[in-house]
């Protein structure tokens, strides 16, 4: 796709201003760097505050009396359990039982308000709309832009533009003004530490942008840094470390499948690819392979769709993320390994130009994740 070709978000014009390097991301324009550079971005949001665009992600909302009921039957996620005002990690399915995407959703009383990924965000809709559209009103929301602003001073910086939003803590939302502006922001990200989302008209996207970096906290991150946090975080990449390929249970996403929504539970099943899911979950079909995290020993990056091989040379998986880690200092990656080589302390192999890295399968996240739970 030409650069003429792709989306541009509401925040375009002030990354060119910014000095960003643009990138193609997910059909859109996407700053992947400032001048500062990716490993000082890295730095400022594990130790300030740091401003993403996030808007090529998918907002919209489901409503309707049977809209939770409805949106539970395409995830095995307790959807009619979650309280107003509360959010949650959410999982699309197959019916094999695979990923479409993995996504937020809040329950803010008259609706539930979605996030989904960019990439994946029209196909998301439509799904939806098809499986459950006739349950409950699927409104895309194209005309809201999305911030993050993520870091441990990140609450210092929003609140003295939006007061209020310091008594949210992780994985709730709210409604809030700002100059005039409709804000729903919920507390929550995608690099482990604390900060927040805020969906916001897009029209009022860089007015709210600008005095967000006006505060001495806060400077804009691109998609460089973005993906090295998440990646010390421990958490997943659609289209890297999830996809249609892969199972919640191989991908280690057991946390995100409520007890109500298992084997035994209220309300068991009925979710897409559901008897192959429960059965993982339940020990009577363990899966074939594994997520893991992976510490290299030696000072060698391993990047993703590295081969993973055990001590005597047999192929037992790939690396699916992989970078030197800028908080840990270390090479670190993510990656589907055998069940035999899953166990933390194992040592692999990753083949990084026909030279062996030896590699030990470690705990995660990489970086101790600091949420906000009040």
């Amino acid at each position: 796709m030409s650069q003429e070709e792709l989306h541009k978000t509401p925040l375009h014009a002030l990354h060119l201003e910014l000095g960003a390097r643009m990138v193609p991301f997910a059909g859109y324009a996407m700053p992947v760097q400032y001048p500062a550079g990716l490993m000082a971005e890295h730095h400022h949001t594990r130790t300030a505050a740091g401003l993403f665009d996030v808007s090529h992600m998918g907002q919209l909302t489901l409503s309707g009396p049977d809209a939770a009921a409805a949106f539970e039957t395409l995830m095995p996620v307790d959807v009619v359990g979650l309280a107003p005002g509360k959010q949650r990690y959410g999982l699309l399915l197959t019916d094999e039982g695979t990923i479409i995407d993995d996504l937020m959703f809040v329950n803010r009383g008259g609706d539930l308000f979605v996030i989904v990924n960019g990439a994946c965000k029209d196909g998301d809709i439509a799904h939806i709309r098809q499986r459950i559209g006739d349950r409950c009103q699927v409104q895309p929301l194209p005309d809201r832009a999305l911030l993050a602003l993520q870091g441990p001073k990140a609450v210092d910086a929003l609140r003295r533009l939006v007061p209020g939003v310091e008594q949210l803590v992780f994985m709730t939302g709210a409604a809030y003004r700002w100059n005039g502006a409709e804000l729903f922001i919920t507390r929550s990200g995608y690099t482990g530490e604390d900060g927040f989302e805020i969906s916001v008209p897009a029209a009022q996207a860089e007015a709210l942008a600008r005095a967000l970096l006006a505060q001495p906290e806060v400077k804009p991150i691109g998609l460089g840094a973005r993906n090295s946090l998440r990646l010390e975080a421990g958490l997943c990449l659609y289209g890297n470390d999830i996809d249609t390929t892969t199972t919640p249970v191989e991908a280690g996403l057991n946390w995100a499948m409520q007890k109500v929504r298992r084997t035994g539970g209220a309300r068991a099943g009925n979710f897409p690819g559901a008897a192959k899911v429960l059965a993982q979950l339940d020990g009577a079909e363990p899966p074939q392979r594994k997520r893991v995290g992976l510490v290299a020993l030696e000072r060698v990056p391993v990047r993703e769709h590295t081969e993973l091989q055990d001590e005597a040379g047999n192929r037992i998986g790939e690396v699916t993320s992989g970078l030197l880690g800028p908080t840990i200092d270390k090479p670190v990656a993510m990656g589907y390994v055998t069940p035999g080589h899953a166990a933390i302390g194992t040592r692999v192999n990753a083949i990084v130009r026909g030279k062996k890295v030896p590699m030990e399968v470690a705990t995660m996240p990489f970086v101790p994740q600091r949420y906000y739970r009040g």
